[in-house]
């Protein structure tokens, strides 16, 4: 409510001679009519008691949260320790199951070892393809020296076995750069484990004309009959997916120009022009890796091949490329049946 005119006047008055006229008792009793009435004590003692409510909940909530949190990095920390604790077990369990084949099924550079391990097993694969992994992406050449000796000693490993057929899957294709070097150190291998009367060695790549040799060599000797020829193939990731692209590509315009009926396009065309283009199905891929992964390998080319690797697997050995010959001795080919 505004002041009476009459109080307000006497106030003023009293504050221009620095409030001598009125005692503090007067002052009050001028001011009290105009002041608001103070609020009950009890909606004050409630208001009181709902903000002590309120922040003994938020204390609460705030002891749950923390409560809760703290459970759920305890148990993500358990199944961690846990799951640590079994892919140690599963590494130290596959890691003496290597050591005893690498120790047990030794090939000491001998054919005739190699095919010791192998004669009882009831058939062997026609068509043997392996992945290998170039490291730190050749850059400081160790990777490219290492991944010709993998490709020679698999070569020397197949021929000893009396597959006579291989490829060699690299991604970035780096092998079809050095074809002759390549056929060079696995011609050496082969003579290392046959001697002179090594077998001969095709290697190629799609596109790319093969380089041959060791002809008179297996002509020579007095066991040719147990010295296979062997034909190497090198293969890449540009083999893969991106030969499928341009076929379709091909077939595409062949049908727009009227060359060829849309009825002709059937998966027998695409089979034997892959097969011709770039290689026929193999019946066994290897992988040296820890777990499949085929890196981008042509994907056409699979569709009925037996994929073997041993999981914690590291690195090329002749252990994986026994046991993997084993699996498909055993393997039976249903065909989709």
């Amino acid at each position: 409510m505004p002041f009476s005119a009459k109080d307000l006047q006497r106030y003023r008055k009293d504050e221009k001679f620095n409030h001598r006229l009125m005692t503090p008792e007067e002052r009050v009793k001028l001011l009290r009519p105009y002041l608001p009435s103070p609020p009950p004590r009890d909606g004050a003692r409630r208001a009181s008691l709902s903000q002590v409510s309120r922040e003994e909940r938020k204390g609460k909530l705030g002891v749950r949260r923390f409560l809760r949190r703290h459970f759920h990095i305890f148990v993500y920390a358990l199944i961690h320790f846990y799951f640590s604790i079994y892919i140690r077990l599963r590494q130290a369990y596959h890691a003496i199951g290597n050591r005893f084949y690498t120790v047990y099924h030794h090939h000491h550079h001998s054919p005739e070892l190699i095919q010791r391990d192998i004669k009882d097993l009831s058939r062997l694969p026609k068509h043997l393809s392996v992945i290998l992994t170039l490291e730190d992406q050749g850059r400081s050449g160790a990777g490219l020296e290492k991944l010709v000796n993998e490709a020679a000693d698999i070569a020397a490993w197949s021929a000893s076995a009396g597959i006579s057929q291989l490829s060699i899957y690299e991604k970035t294709g780096i092998l079809k750069g050095y074809v002759k070097e390549t056929h060079q150190t696995i011609s050496q291998r082969l003579q290392t484990y046959f001697g002179p009367s090594f077998p001969s060695v095709s290697l190629g790549a799609p596109h790319i004309p093969p380089v041959q040799s060791g002809l008179l060599s297996l002509s020579n000797s007095p066991n040719n009959e147990n010295r296979k020829n062997i034909s190497i193939l090198l293969i890449s990731a540009e083999d893969g997916r991106d030969s499928i692209v341009d076929l379709t590509k091909t077939l595409a315009e062949m049908s727009q120009r009227k060359k060829l009926q849309a009825a002709d396009i059937t998966t027998e065309l695409v089979d034997a022009e892959l097969s011709e283009s770039v290689m026929e199905e193999p019946d066994l891929l290897v992988l040296f890796s820890p777990f499949v992964e085929l890196a981008g390998y042509p994907p056409w080319q699979i569709r009925l091949t037996e994929i073997f690797h041993v999981p914690d697997n590291q690195g090329v050995g002749y252990q994986v490329f026994y046991r993997a010959l084993c699996k498909f001795a055993k393997a039976q080919m249903r065909m989709g049946r």
